[in-house]
């Protein structure tokens, strides 16, 4: 029988659940009254968890139209407001509040909505207890006002945003986290006192038990798009379509007819002459619509690695003739009888186009959650079909965090079948006040392929690591620091042949300031070891000790002005620590109002050790020739970015590269690794690369735009023997290029049925 006391907690949620709260900023007692009140909020930016010297107050009301919250934010007069607007899913250093939501409380999958003091705003899934994507865009409703004494937000989250599992009874479960942030000093007060810096996270938001409301949605978002192509002096036009439907939070289905490919979210320029492959995030509506459920990451700490990497749907085509036309996708997110379940599968057409497919289902014991994924892939023109099995356990308690995944690869490729497996290890453990340990394993082997729908930096591969990690916050008065973190690690990585790659270790400190900026200084090492990669297969190389250095600050807008910094030497050829890369960054920006800003920032290299494979194509010689090269590089990015209004944006921007390198020296490699000098001709060269975009923004309705831009851009590459090249040349003829130069129009209209 449930208690008198959670009755009246219920009733309190969803009190007065006929009368349904506006969201207009401004917090009338009467729409509230009823709610659940919050006044406990504690520091955790530094993470003292002591009471927050600024009061806030917030109210949760679980309405029929969604979840409701508001925020009292009451602000000293010497505590500066910082209005200056955003652009959506850009943050930044203002005042802001941010709503976070697991809305199966079960730890798995949680949803960040922040508001700015400006009413701007961004949004953001979460895994893995603290990993944040912010490809997704959600439709949910926010607004501000302010007055002499602070300002206020009322948010409200529909229940169709994300899906939910079957409520016991008439009674559901969520998680939520409330928490402030002060841009002027960068002070975070939170509800409970947890922060996403911690290695658990998710699962540490406050359990609320609300009425089971359920909410249904069609909501159909069809797109026209038209370029006029100003190189090639022709005109294309293009259409397509999304469709989201939810008929409860046990069933969601999106599908999709000849999604876009991001024509007005152009990529940042990468020059990659290295032997892994450069991570691009993926903003097309479809593949970000419940994408986190199959966020499985894998491989590395890092968040790029993952079993399921969508850009892999739509990308270069097999044929190397341009990129995969996607026909049609569907997606399938739901939960029935205790378990959650995903669904995805996605048709490039055409006789050589692939198929993508994954089906995943999660299901949780209380602390402990397990999962599986199987994924495959049909590629027709290489006669290759790609399939991957996963399965993954976590358990937590208050103290300790535990994760592990083991993954094995099928691949069938021209009558040839190859099945390899990988697993990892992640233990996370609080073993103190201000202090915690990880160690962390993964095991890759050389045959494992995960490439075929997945990221992964490479196979063939075994990595061991140790952190320990202590948190300052009892700072001097008189300190320019709130808080300092250091940590300190070790790790060590062989390959699956036992062929010492290297060990390393690593020491940084990250500071956070009370002018609301932050910075960074870390150093760390390598000890000599073999680099397996760099030949693409053909063979080994010793390489000696490395070095690397990173500093990098920030400042936030004080009076007109803002800027970021940094500084990194990397020393890792065959020159040893003594011979490293020198690069340094600068980025001021300049607000003209709260709503107009410009940004510039340069960039400065210069690397005298620069190891780059350079085949001749010779199978006697099996390509195991390398060359040490002089480079500068020179690159800018330049950016304006004026906010008209709410439903307004225009945006500039520019980035540019310029690049030489000139030939040091030619190796040859010994069987054992061993690199040889050898007088061989090999090319300096030169490389040039421009964008250029100027974007207007109109939001027609909630994830409905007009966009109209204009996109210049190209690369170009030479090289020469006994020709020299210069990156000032390279950088300011780089302003030429037009390899491309586009006017595009986009409407997108969504229609909720």
């Amino acid at each position: 029988m449930r208690t008198p006391l959670t009755l009246a907690i219920l009733a309190a949620l969803a009190a007065p659940a006929a009368s349904a709260v506006e969201i207009d900023g401004r917090i009338d007692p009467a729409e509230w009254a009823g709610a659940r009140h919050i006044t406990d909020f504690r520091l955790t930016q530094p993470l003292s968890r002591e009471p927050a010297p600024q009061k806030t107050e917030a109210w949760i009301l679980a309405t029929e139209d969604g979840l409701a919250v508001a925020f009292r934010n009451l602000q000293d007069a010497s505590v500066p407001r910082t209005r200056q607007r955003t652009q959506r899913d850009e943050g930044g250093p203002v005042d802001r509040v941010n709503l976070f939501v697991d809305f199966n409380g079960d730890g798995r999958t949680g949803y960040n909505f922040m508001v700015t003091l400006s009413d701007s705003i961004e949004d953001a899934t979460i895994t893995n207890e603290n990993q944040f994507s912010n490809d997704w865009d959600g439709d949910w409703l926010h607004a501000t006002s302010e007055d002499e004494a602070g300002w206020s937000a009322e948010l409200l989250i529909p229940w169709h945003t994300a899906p939910m599992q079957k409520a016991v009874g008439d009674v559901r479960t969520i998680g939520i986290q409330l928490d402030r942030v002060l841009g002027a000093t960068g002070e975070r007060a939170a509800w409970p006192a947890v922060i996403y810096t911690e290695s658990r996270y998710l699962t540490r938001f406050e359990r609320i038990e609300i009425p089971a409301f359920s909410q249904a949605l069609l909501a159909v978002t069809p797109y026209v798009v038209g370029v006029q192509d100003l190189v090639g002096h022709r005109a294309d036009f293009d259409a397509g379509g999304d469709v989201f439907w939810k008929p409860s939070g046990q069933f969601q289905l999106s599908a999709t007819v000849n999604p876009d490919f991001g024509q007005v979210e152009s990529d940042q320029l990468v020059v990659n002459f290295g032997a892994v492959e450069t991570f691009f995030s993926d903003k097309r509506p479809f593949f970000t619509e419940n994408q986190s459920f199959f966020d499985v990451p894998f491989g590395s700490l890092n968040n790029a690695n993952r079993l399921i990497y969508t850009r892999r749907v739509g990308g270069p085509e097999d044929d190397r003739d341009g990129s995969g036309d996607v026909s049609a996708a569907l997606k399938v997110n739901g939960s029935a009888a205790g378990f959650n379940y995903g669904v995805f599968a996605a048709d490039e057409g055409g006789d050589d186009g692939r198929q993508f497919y994954a089906t995943r289902a999660t299901r949780e014991f209380g602390a402990q959650g397990v999962g599986a994924t199987v994924t495959h892939v049909d590629r027709p023109f290489l006669d290759r079909q790609a399939t991957v099995y996963e399965v993954d356990h976590r358990w937590s308690n208050a103290r300790w965090n535990v994760r592990t995944v083991a993954v094995g690869s099928s691949i069938e490729q021209g009558g040839r079948r190859v099945d390899d497996t990988g697993a990892q290890v992640r233990i996370d453990h609080n073993f103190a006040p201000n202090w915690r340990q990880q160690l962390y394993a993964v095991h890759l082997g050389d045959a494992l392929q995960l490439n075929d729908f997945g990221y992964l930096e490479r196979n063939n591969f075994n990595y061991a690591r140790y952190e320990i990690a202590r948190r300052f916050t009892s700072l001097p008065a008189e300190s320019v620091f709130n808080s300092h973190e250091v940590r300190a690690a070790v790790s060590r990585r062989v390959n699956d042949d036992g062929l010492h790659i290297g060990d390393a270790w690593a020491v940084n400190r990250i500071s956070e300031r009370k002018d609301g900026g932050n910075q960074l200084t870390e150093i760390a090492g390598w000890t000599n070891g073999h680099d397996d990669l760099i030949l693409r297969g053909n063979g080994i190389v010793k390489m000696p000790a490395k070095l690397f250095l990173f500093t990098e600050r920030f400042r936030p807008r004080q009076g007109r002005w803002g800027w970021y910094a940094n500084a990194r030497y990397t020393a890792d050829g065959l020159g040893g620590p003594d011979e490293g890369a020198v690069t340094v960054y600068f980025e001021p920006t300049y607000h003209v109002s709260d709503s107009l800003s410009f940004t510039a920032g340069l960039e400065a290299r210069r690397n005298p050790d620069w190891l780059l494979w350079r085949p001749d194509n010779d199978p006697a010689t099996r390509d195991n020739r390398l060359a040490t090269f002089e480079a500068d590089q020179f690159a800018l990015n330049v950016g304006a970015t004026w906010l008209i209004d709410n439903k307004q944006e225009l945006r500039v921007r520019l980035e540019t590269i310029g690049l030489d390198a000139r030939v040091e020296q030619v190796w040859r490699t010994a069987a054992d690794g061993t690199p040889l000098a050898v007088d061989e001709p090999v090319a300096d060269f030169g490389l040039r690369n421009m964008g250029f975009q100027v974007r207007y923004r109109y939001e027609l309705a909630p994830l409905s735009h007009l966009y109209v831009a204009y996109v210049r851009g190209g690369a170009f590459y030479d090289e020469a023997i006994g020709r020299p090249f210069d990156a000032r040349d390279e950088f300011t003829d780089a302003f030429d290029l037009r390899d491309s130069e586009q006017l595009l129009v986009k409407l997108s209209y969504r229609f909720e049925i």
